[in-house]
């Protein structure tokens, strides 16, 4: 469902991402890990089709985005980091915007919109002003307008940022939930622990290069580690003279 072919990215002398290949399937929850910096925000709007490669190519369900970017971004959402949501409208008023964006006829909508209310227990809030919501409130609005097309592919951005213990724990079983139904979900996050317990894939990169992808116990091969996700994070990301000078 999501294919990068060598994949590079550059900014005037600057190159951003190097070279990358992933090739993701449906129905995976795939994680992307890296340190600040690494070149992870670039390869996701690339893969939204919000920038475009340098060189090598980007597809979303086989459409290429540089050439077919229409068909590919009907196929998928993007949740970002900072939950984006039009201030003057009501929760109730955006996701019908949305709706109609993905071309959802009245009916479909509105059994959409209502089905994505009853999913996140948006009842109490739905008709106020999203200016008035709290952190919380505006992220499942977010997602509920992410999910209110079915999308195939949903590109998800640290998701659990500003989240309370209850709010974590429902996302992650909405996210498994998503990725058992047959959606690619793409997850980049800085939380090892929900990426750990959620993700069939990782991959991890660093200086714009891929450096490890793989199942967790692959990962853990790679970095003779026999222990948590953090400290095979850790060890394939240390800096090179502690690669050299460590065993």
């Amino acid at each position: 469902m999501i294919k990068l072919d060598h994949v590079t990215k550059k900014y005037g002398t600057k190159t951003a991402v190097q070279d990358v290949s992933l090739d993701i399937a449906a129905g995976e929850l795939f994680a992307f890990l890296g340190p600040n910096g690494a070149g992870k925000t670039t390869t996701i709007k690339m893969m939204c089709g919000l920038l475009f490669p340098t060189s090598g190519t980007v597809s979303i369900g086989g459409h290429d985005l540089c050439r077919d970017g229409d068909r590919a971004r009907q196929l998928l959402s993007y949740v970002p980091d900072q939950p984006f949501l039009y201030e003057k409208l009501t929760g109730r008023e955006f996701l019908q915007f949305i709706a109609d964006m993905y071309g959802l006829s009245r009916a479909q909508s509105a059994q959409r919109v209502a089905e994505m209310i009853e999913l996140f227990e948006l009842h109490e809030f739905i008709d106020d002003l999203t200016e008035r919501y709290s952190h919380g409130m505006r992220q499942r609005t977010v997602f509920a307008a992410a999910l209110v097309h079915e999308p195939r592919v949903l590109i998800v951005d640290e998701p659990t940022v500003g989240l309370d213990p209850h709010s974590v724990r429902r996302l992650k079983d909405l996210l498994r939930r998503q990725a058992d139904r047959g959606t690619t979900v793409f997850l980049s996050s800085h939380s090892l622990d929900v990426v750990e317990e959620l993700a069939d894939r990782i991959a991890i990169i660093e200086h714009g290069r891929l450096v490890a992808c793989g199942t967790l116990k692959a990962l853990r091969q790679q970095a003779a580690v026999d222990g948590p996700l953090e400290d095979v994070f850790l060890t394939l990301t240390r800096p090179l003279e502690d690669k050299v000078t460590k065993p």
